[in-house]
């Protein structure tokens, strides 16, 4: 790895760029968003009229990351506006960062992107699992976990990855794709560790998150205990 900074002096650099942020502001969405596509369903169900808002979104993949060097599952920690919103009274305003501290934004995640290539879902989660994380890894090293739907307001397809990963196969710093401004922390966690985390009563993270180390916890016992 060409980097020679340890993880935690990349995490510490990477933290102090993602919190610097000024003049925050929460607006009205604009129609023409590339990201979220709103919409209305509406239908009469049992002679009843009823109404539906909807939001068309890109599909995803994540991957459940297990280092065997050190038996250490790899996650993503990065800032995430959504969560931040929950935190914030809802009205469009410029936000005082003092009163709603930006760390309620922060969340640990799996390592994830969005399906916005031409390419099959496997080499999209290996184009993620190196740019976020800085691993390079075969096709054939990722097995297929699970696909499946939003069900709420979203329309997003989601599809989960396994793969494991050795020292020798991190070949770059990660921390996401500078070109299109991404800022990763790299966070690991001994499984012991993980299961704490989503045993605690309350978490900052995705359900796919708690589904993936649910399943690694299960599913993979040979692997670290």
């Amino acid at each position: 790895m060409s980097d020679n900074k340890t993880l935690e002096e990349r995490n510490t650099v990477i933290r102090r760029k993602m919190l610097d942020m000024q003049n925050l502001k929460l607006e009205p969405m604009p129609a023409d968003s590339p990201w979220l596509r709103p919409a209305r369903m509406s239908f009469y169900q049992n002679g009843e009229k009823k109404n539906w808002d909807l939001s068309r979104v890109h599909d995803s993949v994540s991957i459940i990351i297990f280092n065997v060097t050190r038996k250490k599952l790899v996650f993503v920690r990065q800032f995430r506006p959504a969560a931040y919103y929950a935190s914030l009274p809802e009205k469009f305003q410029d936000i005082d960062t003092a009163k709603y501290p930006l760390e309620q934004g922060l969340t640990l995640e799996l390592c994830a992107g969005i399906v916005d290539k031409d390419l099959p879902l496997i080499e999209i989660a290996g184009i993620e699992l190196r740019e976020e994380c800085g691993y390079e890894a075969p096709p054939s090293a990722f097995t297929h976990i699970i696909t499946y739907r939003d069900i709420g307001s979203t329309t997003g397809k989601r599809t989960i990855f396994y793969v494991e990963v050795t020292d020798e196969m991190r070949k770059h710093p990660g921390g996401g794709a500078e070109s299109e401004g991404e800022l990763i922390e790299v966070i690991e966690m001994s499984p012991e560790e993980a299961n704490a985390y989503i045993s605690s009563g309350e978490v900052q993270s995705p359900a796919g998150f708690l589904y993936g180390v649910i399943w690694f916890l299960n599913a993979k016992k040979d692997r670290y205990s």
